[in-house]
């Protein structure tokens, strides 16, 4: 700035000089004056020269170009293209935060909605747009109310009581496949909203699971535990012959052994669910395993189906397969006991195991019962699940077998496979993958 000061100075002498030496031969006073004045007027047009051209850059989109001056000029054409360089950067940083967390949103399972203060969107992640099915570029400055047409959801943002959250079907939901958003609004900023979605479809059936396994299991034990007190308060107040007394006690052992079994399967559901799968090196023989389960199952069906049932066992499989062999017995068990009971006396049940050409392996296991129509089919696996609950429980079922066969062989990466039809008997069959079998020769080695 001094520096200016004496160059202006210089300038304002150099024009005095001249015009003092121009005028020397009249008035050299006049002509020092006007020599000052021009030099001044020059310093002027000269300084508003070089302010013009750092407006006009500063005007420009690009001021990475550097813009030539002189003097002061220069120096605040340097400071401020620092200052907008700074600035520049700043913004850059803005937007890199801004993306990095508008990116983090959109990778978010949880809808996220950004409405004005007058309900219209200004952005969406695509969750919410799935959720609600928005297009996240046409929708924007629509407002929500226009395309979220659900009566309890305009009833709860219509109440303003944001305090919990709004249950709503998704707008793809179909009665097949049912689709249940939790929505939830917040106040932010000057009256906008923040609008949050989640999937709770898996929830809700979960707990809907819950509800009715809660209630079957209730419904199960409640039943034999009636006919057991029924029993005790008849032998307690009424004298009884030994025969009627000795048959009262044999059906209240026959209920308190199904309390028993319907605790043991699920018991064994529960350690399923829970543990580790099985190792896929323990090795184990299926002579063995059928063997055993097809000697278990005749004594079960000379108990309930007297004189029993013809059987048939053919084994041209594999002869070790790896797992459990706690897992696989109560499997199979399970598939004979089903065969047992809803085949009719002296009717054929037949076990195989036997090679597929693509070199897995299938034990299969065929009753001659009354069979099962195509529409239970998808549901047998689930748990209490009965196509006839009086013949079920009658036969002493307690609705889980199924389902424990189906987590066996989710266990062993075996996949389970049901063939019935009304009046020609099922087959259900689990087939076990290449990795988990193994020829003699093949264990020999």
């Amino acid at each position: 700035m001094v520096w200016r000061v004496v160059r202006f100075f210089l300038f304002q002498l150099g024009g005095g000089l001249i015009g003092y030496w121009l005028m020397a031969g009249g008035n050299p006073v006049h002509g020092l004056i006007a020599g000052l004045l021009v030099a001044s007027a020059v310093w002027v047009v000269i300084d508003l020269t070089r302010g013009v051209r750092l407006l006009h850059w500063l005007k420009e989109a690009d001021h990475s170009r550097p813009v030539r001056l002189h003097g002061v000029w220069a120096e605040v054409a340097t400071r401020t293209q620092r200052w907008l360089r700074l600035q520049e950067h700043r913004v850059q940083d803005s937007e890199r935060r801004l993306q990095d967390f508008l990116a983090a949103i959109q990778s978010s399972p949880n809808g996220v909605v950004l409405l004005d203060a007058m309900g219209r969107i200004e952005w969406c992640n695509q969750t919410a747009a799935e959720h609600f099915g928005f297009d996240p570029q046409r929708d924007v400055q629509q407002h929500i109310g226009n395309l979220v047409r659900e009566p309890d959801f305009l009833a709860y943002l219509a109440a303003g009581d944001f305090t919990h959250d709004v249950l709503m079907p998704g707008p793809r939901s179909t009665p097949g496949r049912p689709v249940r958003l939790a929505v939830h609004l917040h106040d932010y900023g000057e009256g906008r909203r923040l609008l949050l979605s989640r999937d709770v479809t898996a929830l809700e059936q979960a707990e809907a699971m819950r509800r009715d396994f809660v209630a079957n299991v209730s419904h199960e034990i409640r039943t034999p535990l009636t006919v057991l007190a029924g029993f005790i308060e008849t032998l307690q107040t009424l004298p009884l012959a030994e025969a009627e007394r000795e048959r009262y006690l044999g059906l209240m052992a026959q209920q308190a052994q199904r309390m028993q079994t319907l605790v043991s399967d699920l018991l064994t559901l529960s350690r399923l669910e829970g543990s580790p799968p099985p190792r896929a090196d323990e090795w184990l023989s299926m002579e063995r395993l059928l063997s055993q389960c097809e000697q278990d199952g005749r004594e079960l069906s000379i108990m309930l189906a007297p004189p029993g049932h013809t059987w048939s066992r053919v084994m041209t499989g594999p002869a070790e397969v790896a797992g459990s062999y706690a897992e696989l017995q109560s499997a199979v068990s399970n598939l004979i006991s089903n065969a047992v009971r809803y085949t009719p006396a002296s009717g054929l049940i037949e076990l195989a195991w036997s090679a597929l050409p693509d070199g897995r392996a299938e034990l299969s296991v065929k009753d001659a019962g009354p069979g099962i129509a195509p529409e239970h089919l998808p549901r047998l696996t689930e748990r209490f699940y009965r196509v006839d609950r009086s013949r079920s429980r009658d036969t002493g079922g307690t609705g889980l077998g199924l389902a424990i066969v189906k987590h066996v062989a989710q266990r062993h990466g075996a996949q389970l496979r049901i063939d019935s039809a009304p009046g020609r008997g099922s087959r259900f069959a689990m087939v076990l993958p290449a990795s988990r079998i193994r020829s003699a020769a093949q264990a020999q080695d």
